[in-house]
């Protein structure tokens, strides 16, 4: 074989998309970390063994300890060429079920793909489940509000998010995006029966963003904060003002589109 072509092998790679389903709650969030069980950690692990390489995994999110996905997007690299996706599918969700992680689909994708860079939209939603009795079965799966909520009023402000704005406010003093300003597709909310589901749709959100969104949407439902005050707030830029922000085990990234 000419030297060569065999340099380019060594170098030619194989890129797949996960998408991935998972309970939050046992894990310290998506991105590994020194010290606790994380998402990615645990999905790239199984992988590398799969494969026998070392894979390093990158998803569209780094979601925070307790937050739940209905469909994280996620890529790798590898050497390997996976022949039957179905098959490594089965393989890899055999190692994940008992933890409450599965994948739902393996894609083969070009180069260029990136499953963060390459996002043109995320969705997340947001459960709250607004009665006296404190949920059995959907434990961890939302948060638990006893005080009944105005969902007009919660509405009203929520239509004020929309668009493209300043979310300083709503931004974790962790966080390191170059830029707080924003641009807000949509924000929906609507409530059937004790739960109410708040969706946010955006190219990408600042650390904490949803949640603290959510816990001024939540003193707006509660009366504590007028529509106008809600506007001062948000206007300030100033994290010091923002409502504490809403319990990690209510948010779930629902889709991510390329």
């Amino acid at each position: 074989m000419d030297l060569k072509l065999k340099k380019d092998l060594k170098y030619l790679m194989f890129k797949y998309q996960l998408l991935i389903e998972y309970v939050g709650t046992n894990f310290r969030g998506w991105q590994v970390q020194t010290k606790g069980k994380t998402i990615q950690g645990l999905i790239q692990d199984k992988i590398s063994k799969l494969l026998k390489e070392k894979i390093v995994l990158l998803g569209a999110g780094r979601l925070d300890k307790g937050v739940h996905a209905i469909e994280q997007s996620a890529h790798f690299e590898c050497k390997t060429k996976i022949l039957n996706l179905d098959k490594f599918l089965k393989s890899l969700n055999f190692f994940l079920n008992e933890d409450m992680v599965t994948i739902l689909k393996v894609k083969k994708r070009s180069k260029d793909f990136h499953a963060r860079f390459s996002a043109k939209m995320r969705i997340y939603r947001y459960i709250i489940i607004n009665r006296l009795s404190r949920p059995v079965l959907e434990k961890n799966r939302g948060w638990h509000i006893i005080n009944k909520l105005d969902l007009q009023k919660m509405k009203e402000a929520g239509k004020i998010l929309v668009g493209t704005n300043d979310f300083s406010t709503f931004r974790a003093s962790t966080c390191r995006a170059k830029s707080p300003i924003k641009n807000m597709k949509s924000v929906k909310i609507k409530s059937k029966k004790n739960k109410i589901e708040i969706e946010f749709q955006s190219k990408s959100f600042l650390q904490q963003q949803v949640r603290s969104m959510v816990g001024c949407l939540k003193y707006v439902g509660e009366k504590k904060w007028s529509i106008k005050k809600f506007v001062f707030v948000m206007n300030s830029k100033k994290r010091t003002l923002c409502a504490p922000p809403a319990p990690p085990e209510g948010l779930y990234l629902t889709r991510v589109i390329y």
